[in-house]
Formats: C-alpha cells, structure tokens, sequence
C-alpha cells in the first residue's frame, strides 16, 4: 500500500557539475564549475527545424502545382438551349 505506483522517467539534467567525484570532496562552499548542454541541444532543434522547414516547402511546392493545374483548365460552360415549340 505504502509503494508508489510507477516513478516517471526523469528528464536528463541540462546542467552538471564537472568532475562531480572531485568535487565532492572538496567544501561545500567554494564554487564549482558547471557545464552545459545547451548548446548541443539548441544544434539538434535547428537542424529538426530546418528539415520541417524543408518537407513543408515540398509540401507547400506540390499544392501550389496542384492549384495551378486545375485553374489552368479551361471551364467548360454548358449552355442551355431552349426547346423549340414543335
């Protein structure tokens, strides 16, 4: 009763302690250099942004085809002729 049901996946920590096993032996309270991830992470979303923006400039390329061939055909009109008394 006492247990939890499921623990969720932790998200990856975009900030760490450098050489954490070093440091922990040292006080507590001098300053610890960090490092960052961010950039390795901003790198991946502008790549996956540019590879959307590029199948949705296809995607935009074939639409923009499509429109054109069915404007492109002439309407056909189909008149009306009135029947003649006979």
């Amino acid at each position: 009763m006492g247990k939890s049901r499921s623990r969720s996946a932790k998200a990856a920590n975009v900030f760490r302690i450098a050489r954490s096993g070093a440091v922990k032996a040292k006080a507590k309270g001098k300053a610890r250099p960090v490092t960052s991830g961010l950039k390795q992470i901003n790198i991946r979303n502008a790549e996956k942004v540019s590879t959307i923006n590029k199948a949705f400039a296809e995607v935009q390329k074939e639409v923009q085809h499509l429109s054109k061939g069915t404007t492109a055909e002439p309407q056909k009109t189909h008149k009306l002729i009135p029947a003649a008394a006979a």
